[in-house]
């Protein structure tokens, strides 16, 4: 018991940390593919953050899963910022280096916070909970794969675009 409320109190100490430092970075940045992502995945991370909450109160007061409390997330659309920015600036600047370490950064905070949650979720038993955290991980996963694609774009953008507009040296 204990040390599911503990585990709750990390992952709440870690999701307000991570939305604090996108907040930051989204402040800090000039580039409007950062500033996207950044604002994107810090609003996710509230999101989180506050179901996390929801449980932490839950089982300070019953002792157990909630029965009640909506154990839903949103889905993540954070690939779907990369995409729309590139379709809508096809000159975007590349990334600066204070833009590149912070995605550099997050993509490995994202690692370890779908680690974290993957983790949680293979120490439990009740199916919503297990369902819960696998969520969550999937979500942070999401997050990592979308920042290693914005690192990539951001540091070599011409290798980016043949990649993913799928076109090849040979003109096809």
């Amino acid at each position: 018991m204990k040390e599911r409320l503990n585990a709750l109190e990390i992952a709440l100490d870690n999701e307000m940390r991570e939305r604090e430092f996108y907040l930051k970075n989204a402040q800090r940045t000039s580039n409007p593919l950062s500033k996207a992502m950044f604002e994107q995945i810090a609003g996710e991370e509230l999101e989180h953050y506050e179901r996390l909450k929801q449980i932490h109160e839950n089982w300070e007061q019953q002792k157990r899963w909630p029965e009640s409390l909506p154990l839903k997330v949103k889905n993540t659309v954070v690939r779907n910022v990369l995409k729309d920015m590139i379709d809508k600036a096809k000159g975007l600047p590349k990334g600066d280096d204070d833009d590149l370490a912070a995605v550099r950064a997050a993509v490995e905070f994202e690692a370890k916070g779908a680690e974290f949650y993957a983790k949680l979720r293979d120490q439990v038993s009740d199916p919503k909970e297990k369902a819960f955290f696998n969520l969550l991980a999937d979500i942070e996963h999401e997050h990592f794969v979308s920042l290693k694609d914005t690192e990539e774009f951001l540091t070599e953008p011409a290798q980016w675009y043949r990649k993913h507009e799928g076109t090849g040296l040979d003109g096809a």
